[in-house]
């Protein structure tokens, strides 16, 4: 066992713009005994893009399980390792949060080198409210799970962040206009610090018309506005129905959630969720 351990680094590397890269991030990249990434061949483009030979190894979402132990114990023999992704922040709807984890678990030291985010970066300059938002990562793939998310979130107070694929970009946009309704502001960014960089703002019907007509590359940002907060004719317990309706989610998240939402004590809820469930139970 090595007298210290070693150090992970989590390295933040640009979205697009090679520019966006830190000062402090190129000094790690090139003091670490070994850089784990998710595709070596696109991250040696980086590394060799800024003069740095420090070596690579596969780190992804089909080996993360068996790599990170490997990783791990390179850690307590005493090594310092950096974790990058292909862009962007890793661990962040990108593979890297078991690798952390087990680190914080043996107290290992974890240091984050913060840099680009698409998250952020769209969010900063969208003109939609900042000051709470929820991330969403990328929406499920078949379309009747990614509608019975979207309808959960469509009353949703904060500002939505989310990431998909250029090839789902219309039908998600689709279903976003049936779930939040079609005059809810949407803006798409595509492209992010990249040479064809596009925004796209409007209303999700407008949205839609424009992507409707293109076919679409590139990485993708959508951001919805935040639901309309007003007085809702709804009751608690039509809440928990359209919560329970929706999702998947267990009764106790479902509560936890209709609470929030409705501005009511989260005892009073769990009171009305039994009534709902058993009315539930009887039909």
């Amino acid at each position: 066992m090595a007298d210290r351990y070693g150090t992970l680094y989590v390295v933040a590397t640009p979205i697009g713009n090679l520019e966006d890269i830190t000062a402090r991030a190129l000094r790690t990249l090139e003091d670490v005994s070994l850089v784990a990434c998710e595709d070596t061949r696109h991250s040696r483009k980086l590394m060799n893009h800024f003069g740095l030979s420090t070596p690579l190894t596969a780190y992804h979402e089909h080996n993360e399980e068996v790599k990170s132990l490997e990783l791990l114990n390179r850690l307590r023999q005493g090594k310092d390792l950096a974790l990058i992704s292909d862009a962007g922040t890793p661990a962040i709807a990108d593979p890297g949060f078991r690798l952390v984890r087990l680190c914080r678990e043996e107290n290992i030291p974890v240091v984050p080198i913060p840099g680009a985010s698409a998250v952020t970066a769209a969010l900063s300059v969208s003109g939609l409210p900042s000051d709470r938002f929820a991330f969403e990562g990328f929406l499920p793939a078949k379309a009747t799970a990614r509608q019975r998310q979207l309808a959960a979130l469509s009353r949703e107070t904060r500002t939505l962040v989310f990431y998909e694929s250029p090839h789902r970009l219309t039908k998600t946009l689709a279903d976003m206009t049936e779930a939040f309704g079609a005059d809810r502001s949407l803006v798409v960014g595509r492209e992010l610090t990249k040479l064809h960089e596009e925004w796209v703002r409007g209303t999700a019907e407008e949205v839609l018309g424009v992507f409707r007509e293109d076919k679409v590359r590139g990485e993708v940002v959508i951001l919805a506005a935040p639901a309309e907060e007003m007085a809702s004719d709804e009751s608690v317990e039509e809440a928990l129905l359209r919560w329970r309706k929706a999702t998947d989610l267990p009764w106790k998240q479902i509560v936890k959630q209709v609470a929030r939402e409705k501005g009511v004590p989260g005892d009073e809820v769990y009171r009305k969720h039994l009534e709902v469930k058993h009315s539930l139970e009887l039909e």
